[in-house]
């Protein structure tokens, strides 16, 4: 009873393919591929990719140095651009994956092999 029920299972979910960067590029828009993005891998690839840390601390910084040093409205105007541009990077991560995926095949490849991209064949 377990192997019908495995088979069913691989039967409804299509093997992930290999394809080339041309392949992908040409066959995402026309709708030949299926992707599948790990959200959390992509946030962690994204923001290590893009260096965010390295951006949004300094920024931070620079804000609360501002604000103590007697100018309140520049510095904070700094802290919450580092804190919300930090967010929306993180949250929009899948999307910004997938658009330097499609533009740069090291990426494209770096993407597949540690696993944050899947790209199947659409049914």
């Amino acid at each position: 009873m377990s192997e019908t029920t495995s088979d069913t299972d691989t039967a409804d979910q299509p093997q992930t393919v290999e394809v080339s960067h041309q392949e992908f590029r040409a066959g995402l828009p026309a709708g030949r591929f299926r992707i599948i993005i790990n959200p959390e891998k992509a946030r962690k690839y994204v923001r290590h990719r893009l260096l965010l840390t390295f951006i949004a601390l300094p920024l931070v910084g620079i804000g609360a140095a501002l604000a103590l040093s007697g100018y309140p409205w520049a510095g904070l105007a700094l802290v919450v651009l580092g804190v919300a541009g930090h967010r929306l990077v993180t949250a929009q991560a899948p999307k910004i994956l997938l658009h330097l995926v499609l533009h740069d095949e090291r990426i494209y490849r770096e993407a597949i092999n540690f696993e944050i991209l899947e790209v199947r064949l659409a049914r």
